[in-house]
């Protein structure tokens, strides 16, 4: 079973909340509380859920079928990250972009194929603002 980014951003956030909590961490150290607000990985959680239950219903997951939903998962992440202030840096963008083509790949989708016939080198990178 594939992790969904969000759990492993709440598991630190509250690792590291509890880490300030005991003061084995400062504050200003603890990226996950100014990186992973509640709200924000609730948001994120909400557009993955979404993007896994369509690929999950696709009878055949054609090109065609799968391409606009991953369109907008990346276009909901957009408007995420957007109305969050851009929470979505370098290595957040990464494990987003894995986890996309992982669902694919878990539907039983050959990732590298379908990205060889769109031209691109990744699945979110046509859409992606973050």
């Amino acid at each position: 079973m594939i992790e969904r980014v969000t759990h492993r951003w709440r598991r630190e956030l509250a690792e590291q909340e509890a880490a300030v909590t005991a003061g084995t961490l400062s504050a200003d150290d603890a990226y996950a509380l100014t990186s992973f607000p509640p709200a924000f990985v609730a948001a994120v959680d909400s557009a993955l859920q979404a993007y896994e239950d369509e690929i999950a219903s696709l009878d055949r997951p054609t090109d065609d079928a799968v391409w606009p939903t991953v369109e907008r998962v990346v276009v909901a992440l957009n408007g995420v990250d957007a109305a969050f202030g851009q929470h979505i840096e370098t290595m957040t963008r990464e494990d987003l972009s894995e986890y996309i083509e992982q669902v694919l790949a878990g539907a039983g989708i050959d990732v590298e194929a379908l990205l060889e016939r769109r031209g691109v080198e990744e699945a979110a990178g046509e859409w992606r603002d973050w």
